[in-house]
């Protein structure tokens, strides 16, 4: 898992009432609202490393021909207790085979990080209070499951791991 540190991250948004920078000048690394990408799609080049941060009542299927021209979809989780973007991420890498990074963001605690890598998320931005130490702890808490996950289709136990 990949934790993101708020000062120094990769990826930028675009903020403003001018949206995204038009085309024939986009920036590389631009982190997009899914408003700003609808409005920029069509003309947008191809190959230039592109995010798009989803609010989780999304419905990923409408982006999902969009999905090889992104590198990121960041998945919002508004509170901890509103698992939405679970199905989300799960959707992305299990349905419409995602390869880019899909990242947490948000209200992210360390108690989320199992189910937030069986589900398919490979990055987490955690709240300002969590620790990134007990959120490496909490990845190794649960060394098998019963369940499958996005990782793999059948459960540990029909595998013949121990």
């Amino acid at each position: 898992m990949k934790f993101i540190d708020t000062h120094h991250q990769q990826w930028h948004h675009v903020v403003g009432e001018d949206g995204p920078m038009p085309h024939p000048d986009p920036a590389p690394n631009l982190l997009l609202t899914i408003e700003q990408w609808h409005a920029v799609r069509d003309h947008w080049p191809a190959g230039l490393a592109t995010a798009v941060e989803l609010p989780n009542d999304f419905a990923v299927e409408d982006l999902a021909a969009d999905l090889p021209r992104l590198s990121l979809v960041v998945l919002r989780f508004p509170k901890w207790v509103d698992g939405r973007a679970y199905s989300q991420a799960r959707l992305l890498r299990s349905r419409y085979r995602f390869a880019g990074e899909i990242r947490a963001c948000g209200e992210v605690l360390v108690d989320m990080l199992p189910l937030l890598a069986r589900t398919g998320f490979d990055a987490v931005q955690l709240r300002a209070d969590q620790s990134k130490a007990a959120a490496e702890r909490a990845l190794g808490f649960f060394p098998a499951h019963y369940q499958g996950d996005v990782d793999a289709t059948q459960p540990v136990f029909a595998r013949g791991a121990a």
